[in-house]
């Protein structure tokens, strides 16, 4: 074999470094890239090979999670009640070999709320009479509402406050309640023992009614609507009267504007809110008319003329006013600032009724003429700080007892309706005042019965 050049070996030498060099380059692109596709699939750099759906990289999602996770003042997790019992759970045998199990500790704890099945408490009070040896006179104690007596009732303070919270509260039939104290307490009252108690309790809440009127004839708003209730199978009217935190029910045969006038009496100067009927005209001081009936009706005709762009332009243009009237009543301005702008939302108001007051094939006329018919009651509470536009209040008020009167039909005579407006009154003012009703009545009761205790000695 003949040997070659040390020029050739030289040479040949330099050709397999270069060729080695170049395949260490591609190995090294190539791990690259196999890292790369392992990262992909694994979700991280941990060099895990698993799909996401197979086997999710969780610690870099938490913290990812923790990281967006907004800060929170409180906790939301229902939090315990405080336990009235406890009982204890402890294995006693082992269930595989049978030892007897010592010691231990707790392990977790689990709640559950159980009403007591107890029946209800019926007490006999015995009286004992003792004669004085000095003057010989015989002495018989008496009772009161400190030992849980109630005039001549039979009935407790408590029950007499859960027959009324159940009937005018929870709006629930005479009959309804008569079956659930059966149930409940194992204990019948007749209807008609029922019907006495919730006059009893109205009674109790005569002077607490009477200062509701008072505190609404002081307050610098007041609220008033009415709806249809029947006495005795005759038509009559259920009025009501409300602001933030009151509310008071009177039932007469007649919708005369007199009605509610007599209501506000002659101490009431503040604003009257009140929707479109006329017989809130006999109020000689500032009216605020809804305008969320006014709203509820642009919004119908609106409805009714789909295709007709004009009235649609019109009613948009009647809530933009109405909003700009919003904006400028949460401002606070001083009152001749208020008074200024009222003037001026009223012009433009009429300003934008005004060509379709006199024309009858305009579908927008009967809205444009209530507002000329009551331009200086519709930005009232733009002149006034804390009016509001709508009477939204008077509606909440009034609407349990439309739920009622289609429940019940009404009332059956005079000291029924009385009975029912008292009630309706002192639970729908403990209602907005966020008081315990059940504690609240109960309260009212033992306050009456004591005050008529103390002036019969």
């Amino acid at each position: 074999m003949d040997k070659l050049p040390v020029k050739d070996l030289i040479t040949q030498i330099e050709a397999l470094c270069a060729e080695n060099a170049e395949l260490k380059r591609q190995l090294a692109d190539q791990a690259a890239e196999i890292q790369m596709l392992r990262d992909k699939l694994s979700g991280g750099g941990n060099g895990s090979s698993a799909a996401p759906f197979i086997k999710p990289n969780r610690a870099q999602r938490r913290e990812a999670e923790r990281q967006q996770r907004k800060g929170r003042s409180q906790s939301f997790v229902r939090k315990c009640d405080v336990p009235t019992k406890e009982i204890r759970h402890e294995v006693q045998n082992c269930p595989n070999c049978g030892r007897k199990l010592k010691g231990g500790w707790e392990h977790s704890r689990r709640q559950t709320i159980e009403i007591p099945d107890t029946p209800i408490e019926i007490v006999d009070h015995i009286f004992i009479a003792r004669r004085c040896g000095v003057c010989g006179k015989v002495h018989i104690p008496k009772l009161g509402i400190a030992d849980g007596v109630v005039g001549k009732c039979r009935v407790g303070p408590r029950l007499m406050s859960l027959i009324a919270t159940l009937a005018i509260a929870k709006r629930m039939p005479l009959r309804s309640i008569q079956k659930l104290l059966e149930s409940l307490y194992e204990v019948h009252i007749s209807l008609g023992e029922i019907t006495e108690i919730l006059h009893k309790v109205a009674g109790f809440a005569q002077h607490i009614i009477q200062w509701i009127l008072r505190q609404i004839r002081g307050s610098p708003h007041a609220h008033c609507d009415e709806t249809g209730w029947r006495e005795d199978g005759m038509n009559g009217y259920l009025w009501s009267l409300s602001t933030p935190g009151l509310r008071y029910f009177h039932f007469v045969c007649s919708r005369a504007g007199a009605v509610a006038k007599s209501l506000l009496g002659m101490c009431f100067t503040g604003v009257l809110v009140c929707d479109f009927y006329k017989g809130y005209n006999l109020y000689d001081g500032p009216i605020q008319r809804c305008w969320v009936h006014y709203l509820r009706d642009l919004k119908k005709l609106a409805e009714a003329n789909p295709d007709n762009e004009n009235v649609c332009k019109w009613v948009e243009s009647i809530k933009d006013i109405y909003k700009a009237a919003k904006k400028i009543a949460r401002r606070g301005f001083i009152e001749a600032i208020r008074v200024e702008f009222r003037q001026k939302l009223e012009m433009k108001l009429m300003a934008t009724a005004q060509p379709y007051l006199n024309d009858k094939s305009a579908p927008q006329r009967i809205l444009a003429q209530r507002i000329e018919k009551h331009l200086g009651e519709l930005f009232t509470f733009v002149a006034y700080p804390g009016c509001p536009s709508g009477n939204n209040a008077a509606e909440r008020a009034i609407r349990p007892a439309v739920v009622a009167r289609k429940v019940s039909g009404g009332t059956r005579s005079k000291n029924g309706s009385n009975t029912r407006t008292a009630l309706m009154s002192v639970f729908g003012t403990w209602t907005l005042q966020g008081k315990d009703l059940l504690d609240a009545c109960h309260n009212m009761i033992i306050e009456s019965q004591g005050q008529i205790e103390i002036t019969a000695q």
